[in-house]
């Protein structure tokens, strides 16, 4: 082998990296549960004194500090040997409701990582593994994820995008958000307007009984309800407004989910599409954001396509033209990119 030792030692650094990323998101998910980051944001503290607060093992916070120190996420003081979080660490580790919310994301990491063995089947077979099948921790985590971002976005830009759709809502108008989850994204709607009425769907019933908790906790149960259905035979009709968040990649069948939508729309009704961003090349999506999504659809998105009839797997990563593709096969004659962030694309869809 003739190797160039410059391009070894580049890749090795590489490694270090990535190793050191991965052991580390159990950490940021240990701080997270135990609060040692919500509590160290109060202010410098020894690790004696983070244990204190948070009924924690002065030792393993001791050790734990430590690697966070390393890798950026706390700020270590030699001189006093005390730890503490500058206000940008605070806002994205320990400030739940923060557009920049980031613990969600490492349970994501964790919960997917726990399938590994049985993916690894499903790689030899070509058969599927659905959502369902994973651990409670990435349901969790995925909406503790996306929450931020749609707590950021959909109220303020990617609704306003959308023609017409605002001054409906305002006034009174029928939603469905379809693949639902945990009901975060519902949930961010029927708070911003109270005139009209929303119906969360999803397919996986645990996530409805968390999404319906959500909802009376939040104070929105008189206009939000939650069902158990999927995107191809989800209920009702006349529907002013028909919203699917982060899943329409995820479906086996997204043309099908795409007629039934279709059927389900009032006449000048709107179908709103957020999907992760991604270009049409594979190559303009070789990038720190299109790792993150890649990663994600080999373990999660495309496994659980394949799982369902059709199995079309579309990916994470599937694009603005595949994505105007399976929604023209549907029956929609109008779809444009309304609005995008640097994580996902929202387009408009009309029949």
């Amino acid at each position: 082998m003739a190797i160039d030792m410059g391009k070894l030692n580049a890749f090795m650094g590489r490694f270090v990296v990535d190793i050191g990323a991965a052991m580390h998101a159990g950490t940021v998910v240990l701080g997270d549960q135990l609060g040692l980051y919500k509590a160290l944001a109060d202010g410098p503290m020894s690790p004696a004194t983070l244990a204190s607060k948070t009924q924690t093992d002065e030792r393993y916070v001791r050790e734990w500090l430590s690697a966070q120190a390393a890798a950026g996420y706390v700020e270590y003081d030699a001189k006093t040997q005390q730890f503490h979080m500058t206000e940008e660490q605070v806002f994205a580790l320990a400030t739940e409701g923060s557009p920049a919310f980031v613990p969600g994301a490492f349970q994501v990491a964790l919960g997917a990582l726990r399938a590994v063995p049985k993916l690894a089947g499903v790689f030899r077979t070509g058969l599927g593994f659905g959502w369902h099948q994973h651990d409670p921790l990435l349901f969790q985590g995925t909406e503790r994820f996306f929450r931020p971002g749609y707590a950021a976005n959909l109220v303020s830009s990617w609704i306003p995008a959308l023609d017409g759709v605002e001054p409906r809502l305002k006034a009174g108008a029928l939603v469905a958000d379809v693949g639902c989850g945990h009901g975060a994204s519902t949930v961010l709607m029927a708070q911003a307007y109270p005139e009209s009425r929303f119906v969360g769907f999803d397919y996986h019933g645990p996530s409805i009984d968390w999404a319906r908790q959500v909802a009376a906790e939040a104070g929105v149960a008189d206009r939000v309800s939650f069902e158990v259905a999927s995107a191809q035979d989800f209920p009702g009709h006349d529907y002013d407004l028909v919203a699917f968040f982060d899943c329409l990649h995820d479906m086996g069948d997204p043309v099908g989910a795409s007629r039934h939508v279709k059927e389900a729309l009032k006449p000048g009704g709107c179908w709103m599409i957020v999907e992760p961003f991604a270009h049409d090349a594979l190559e303009d999506n070789l990038n720190p954001v299109g790792r993150i999504f890649y990663s994600a659809s080999t373990m999660i998105c495309t496994p659980a396509s394949r799982s369902q009839e059709v199995g079309l797997a579309l990916g994470a990563q599937a694009g603005e033209q595949r994505l105007r593709s399976v929604v023209g096969d549907g029956g929609f004659r109008q779809f444009r990119r309304a609005t995008e962030t640097p994580f996902n694309l929202v387009f408009e869809a009309r029949p």
